[in-house]
């Protein structure tokens, strides 16, 4: 990083260990995973190889499954720890997956929620990467905000097993996924705020299948999935059973969280390109860094970077501690978003038509950085629940509004 601020701005100051794995994933994420994107962002045969080769790199270095539980094979390191080396992780999109931090979320999901069954067949196969998951919860025409409208529906059998059927889309990584969670209507009808559940769906089952992939801003993304009459065992159902938007809560709080770290880490990537294009790039009225509307983009990326990492480690810190985050991490996930697209915006600028060419990751970035405000929640779903929150508290007059 040569930003004179600093990756990790949390309250507690992590330990020489944790310095020191932030360093190695560091370097091992600009020296190995970024000269190696192009390779990655292609896709097929040969993206699988390069990232077969940085996972073996990754497991020769120690710095494999870093936040995943020890004893199921990963690095056992607790959250607000990972959180202190997240953004260097996360400096590239496929620095997760090459580090073998990508399925998190799914672990920790299915080793809270899932049956015996399903800790024991598949949690120690996916810290080893041995298999990949992904989780479906959003639906065609109906809105991400609205989760208690779902169409996918899964019926009781009479052996106890589950028929799922129905449609999903934005579901990142479906296409090389062995398992996906689906939010499906166990009871009611679309509307009822009752009667979802999550199921655990391997996708080699008759009936699965991925529609199509669904670009973002003409740029590889997501996919649509079909559900047919997937016959789901009984013991993949997570939890109780209709408890879907509690443990989607769970995930969606953590979730959100580590983009707002990993976008912490893209925006600073793109202020290190300004910086050095600024400071190397000369023109007929002298270098660029001497210009002062230059300067302003520095300088409010520089600010933007700033004031928005103590937001996220202030949430890392609360959830981390088991306590409510939820404005919290609608305050980070906002700022974290808008922060990554203007810093980026900012870089391109600096940049001039090269900021706009195959040459630079600043277009990458910059599309993330507009998909960030859309993804996990679009902003106004943020703003509104958040603000509500606080303006509920004030109304009680208990002290309390700002904390959520």
């Amino acid at each position: 990083m040569t930003d004179s601020g600093t990756a990790y701005d949390g309250s507690a100051q992590p330990d020489a260990r944790v310095l020191e794995l932030r360093e190695q994933v560091d370097r091992f994420v600009r020296t190995k995973v970024i000269p190696s994107e192009t390779v990655l962002d292609s896709g097929g045969a040969e993206a699988a190889a390069a990232l077969t080769v940085l996972r073996a790199e990754g497991r020769a270095a120690g710095l494999w499954a870093l936040p995943l539980p020890a004893d199921l094979g990963g690095g056992g390191l607790a959250f607000r720890a990972y959180a202190a080396l997240a953004e260097a992780e996360g400096a590239s999109d496929h620095g997760p997956a090459a580090l073998g931090s990508a399925p998190l979320l799914d672990v920790t999901m299915l080793n809270r929620h899932g049956s015996a069954r399903v800790r024991e067949e598949y949690l120690k196969r996916l810290v080893a990467g041995e298999i990949r998951t992904c989780y479906a919860m959003t639906e065609p025409d109906v809105p991400g905000t609205a989760p208690f409208r779902t169409a996918t529906r899964a019926e009781r059998r009479p052996d106890g097993s589950w028929c799922v059927s129905g449609r999903k889309w934005f579901t990142s990584g479906a296409a090389g996924a062995d398992l996906v969670t689906v939010m499906a209507r166990t009871a009611g009808a679309p509307g009822d705020r009752e009667g979802l559940s999550l199921l655990l769906v391997p996708t080699g089952s008759p009936g699965f299948r991925v529609v199509r992939e669904l670009p973002v801003l003409r740029a590889a993304g997501p996919y649509e999935i079909e559900l047919d009459g997937v016959v789901v065992p009984a013991d993949h159902l997570l939890g109780a059973g209709g408890d879907a938007l509690s443990i989607a809560g769970e995930r969606l709080a953590l979730g959100r969280t580590l983009r707002c770290l990993r976008w912490l880490g893209q925006a600073q990537r793109a202020f290190d390109l300004m910086c050095d294009r600024a400071a190397t790039r000369g023109g007929s009225r002298g270098p660029l860094a001497d210009h002062q509307l230059v300067q302003q983009h520095v300088f409010d990326a520089l600010l933007a970077l700033r004031t928005t990492r103590p937001l996220v480690h202030e949430a890392v810190a609360l959830l981390a501690a088991g306590a409510d985050a939820r404005t919290e991490v609608g305050l980070a996930k906002v700022a974290s978003a808008r922060m990554l697209q203007q810093v980026t915006d900012s870089a391109i600028q600096v940049h001039g038509a090269a900021g706009l060419g195959p040459d630079t990751p600043l277009p990458a970035l910059f599309r993330g950085g507009r998909a960030a405000r859309i993804l996990d929640g679009p902003d106004e779903l943020h703003i509104t629940s958040v603000a509500r929150r606080v303006l509920r508290g004030h109304s009680r007059g208990d002290g309390t509004a700002t904390r959520g």
